[in-house]
């Protein structure tokens, strides 16, 4: 079938609410309003209630769309009636997921429920938005059983082919075809989004703060691990008692197994906890969350970050992506050396993990780079440094480098082997900090300035090397063929901002919005921020209406250690529940007696490391050189025994 021609079975009807109550809805019947979003259901809906409350006839509406529902609250089935211009719901059947395709069996058997609470009247289902494919076929007839359905209105535009008309000519039921509303217009995922984020903020108005103990309930539908707090924050739940939807909330806070949730509603007889994909996401609205490990995170090509700069060696994928409010990249690859490029974003600062070799990155990188984060002094971790120290000659700022016992006279040795006759007082100057066991021995050296100074010696409670007000770096120290470093970055929490507020006040984003995330993350509540329009409003204020806190996403960074039961325990315990793990993956099973004898790890190794830490996402790298040519076989062994790891989508594993 072509253009907007309908099947022969299918009769062509004008949207006139008038004309079709006289021709299909002359008694108590069930009508499936399907089509897609923006073809005008919701305008239909509301002109057949409206002509159908003039004419004395009762009317219900069932909303089966969650991620767009015409009223009620989203992510759930809401049955209810027409009062005047405004629409009483009268009851919900909770889904907590705004994919009608994906949670198909629950959305049927929701409807099913609520069309059973009709006995007489119209009853209009607004039918969910998925009208292709697998599951816009098997939605249409599962609907149509389920609701009883006796008629099927189907909303086409002009020149657009009729949606499903092959399942639509094979229902036992009469179907019309009737054209889109000319002032319906196809939304776009922020209007749909503001829409529904309207609507559930509506539901949460006057909801109070309640605490539940998951220990009392039963956890169903997808929900995320306990042992992940920061993958709760957020969450759109519901509170079950059998089947019965007592009431929807969301997820503050998981705090040793107990949930602190909004809700509108005391629910002390609850009997379990619904949760599955719907969340309030960084920018306030609500949608729809990835597993929890999401945060996208891809691998690019085996090219520089610098167009310029030569490719001088084979690198293999470049993991890159996203950890939480950190943007992260291995410059060098899987097969490079090891360097990792931790960007704190709105921040115009680096961290660095390792310094392999670093000409992939630009120079003015090295002029953000605060703190240098070293596993330990072999060439491939440190030849990087003569790019640091080049870049940042005549740099005036301090750089921090981090690593175990004798780094500091490793550094100093570097930088005794150039001639500085001519930077005078401005060589670049860093501190070194080694850690010592418990406690941190910091050295402070400049360029030109020979020799290696102790500064003091401090306490490294609980492996802490670094901390400041918006995060903190802990380090463990394990054994290669000399003692070496692992690390986890704690960000404290995330700030981020609700841009569907922002839209409310009419407040254009800017560089006030950064200045207001620095304040919030240095605790300074009392300071004065200003406003595009003019005004100027306290820290704390803002971050009232306009900011949403969650945990952070720890990020952990392993490499060059032998696989002993030692340095299990430790790197365990130090990277346990991080969002994302690098972790090296130097040899296949096969080689396992050079991994003993080079003290590196093995890919079953690498796996079960990440399995029983509980990370959500693995990115294996520092690979031999040997896997250039099928790096394949190093992802598909990791993967035979991990679950979470991250594969390039060029990788083709058989």
């Amino acid at each position: 079938m072509t253009g907007n021609r309908p099947h022969p079975q299918i009769t062509q009807l004008q949207a006139d609410p008038h004309l079709l109550i006289e021709t299909m809805l002359t008694g108590d019947r069930r009508v499936l309003l399907v089509g897609p979003p923006g073809a005008g259901k919701s305008t239909l809906v509301d002109g057949l209630t409206t002509t159908l409350l003039q004419r004395g006839r009762r009317c219900h509406c069932l909303g089966a769309d969650p991620g767009s529902p015409l009223f009620g609250v989203p992510g759930a089935v809401c049955l209810g009636r027409r009062e005047g211009t405004l629409w009483t719901v009268e009851a919900i059947e909770a889904l907590c997921t705004l994919d009608a395709g994906r949670f198909r069996l629950p959305l049927v058997a929701a409807i099913r429920r609520l069309a059973a609470r009709v006995a007489d009247g119209v009853l209009l289902v607004d039918g969910p938005g998925v009208v292709r494919g697998v599951a816009g076929a098997e939605l249409l007839s599962a609907v149509v059983d389920a609701a009883a359905i006796d008629v099927v209105l189907v909303l086409t535009r002009a020149g657009r082919t009729l949606p499903l008309w092959q399942e639509l000519q094979a229902l036992p039921v009469e179907v019309y075809a009737v054209p889109a509303a000319q002032e319906a217009s196809r939304p776009g995922k922020r209007a749909r989004a503001s829409r529904r984020t309207v609507l559930w903020d509506d539901y949460l108005a006057g909801a109070g703060e309640v605490v539940l103990d998951t220990r009392q309930l039963v956890l169903t539908g997808t929900p995320p691990p306990l042992d992940v707090p920061g993958s709760w924050t957020g969450r759109q739940v519901a509170l079950l008692d059998d089947a019965e939807t007592l009431a929807m909330g969301e997820v503050l806070a998981l705090e040793a197994e107990r949930l602190r949730l909004r809700l509108p509603a005391d629910v002390g007889h609850a009997r379990s906890l619904l949760v599955r994909d719907a969340a309030r996401r960084a920018d306030g609205r609500l949608g729809t969350l990835e597993r929890f490990a999401a945060d996208r995170f891809t691998y690019l090509p085996p090219a520089d970050i610098a167009p310029h700069a030569p490719l001088t060696a084979v690198t293999g994928p470049r993991p890159a992506g996203r950890v939480g409010g950190l943007s992260v990249c291995l410059v060098n690859g899987v097969l490079g050396d090891p360097l990792l490029h931790v960007r704190l974003r709105h921040r115009r600062r680096s961290l660095l993990f390792d310094l392999g070799e670093g000409v992939r990155l630009p120079a003015r990188i090295a002029h953000q780079v605060s703190d240098v984060f070293i596993s330990h002094a072999h060439v491939d971790h440190i030849a990087g440094f003569l790019w640091l120290l080049r870049s940042r000659i005549g740099e005036a700022s301090l750089c921090r480098l981090y690593g175990p016992p004798g780094l500091a006279a490793n550094i100093d040795g570097l930088v005794r082997g150039i001639l500085w006759d001519r930077v005078g007082d401005n060589g670049p100057r860093f501190e070194v900090i080694e850690l010592h066991g418990a406690k941190l021995h910091c050295y402070s050296l400049q360029a030109g300035r020979f020799g290696c100074t102790l500064l003091e010696e401090a306490e490294a409670t609980d492996g802490v090397v670094m901390a400041e007000a918006s995060f903190r770096v802990r380090a463990t120290t394990l054994e290669h063929v000399s003692p070496v470093l692992a690390y986890v970055l704690e960000p404290v929490r995330e700030i981020n901002i609700r841009k569907d507020r922002l839209e409310t006040r009419g407040l254009a984003p800017g560089p006030w919005l950064g200045e207001l995330k620095r304040h919030l993350q240095a605790g300074e509540d009392r300071a004065c921020i200003e406003l595009p329009d003019g005004s100027s409003k306290r820290v704390q204020a803002l971050a009232d209406e306009l900011v949403l806190i969650s945990p952070g996403k720890k990020l952990a960074y392993a490499t060059d250690f032998a696989d002993t039961p030692e340095n299990r325990a430790r790197v365990i315990e130090l990277v346990r529940n991080s969002h994302t793990l690098f972790c090296e993956s130097t040899f296949c099973e096969a080689e396992s007696e050079q991994a003993k004898r080079t003290a590196h790890l093995t890919t079953r190794a690498c796996a079960e490391i990440a399995e029983a830490a509980g990370v959500a996402r693995l990115v294996p790298f520092h690979f031999s050189r040997r896997y250039e040519q099928n790096p394949a076989t190093v992802y598909a062994e990791i993967a035979a025994n991990s679950r979470v790891v991250v594969i390039p989508e060029t990788v083709v594993i058989d």
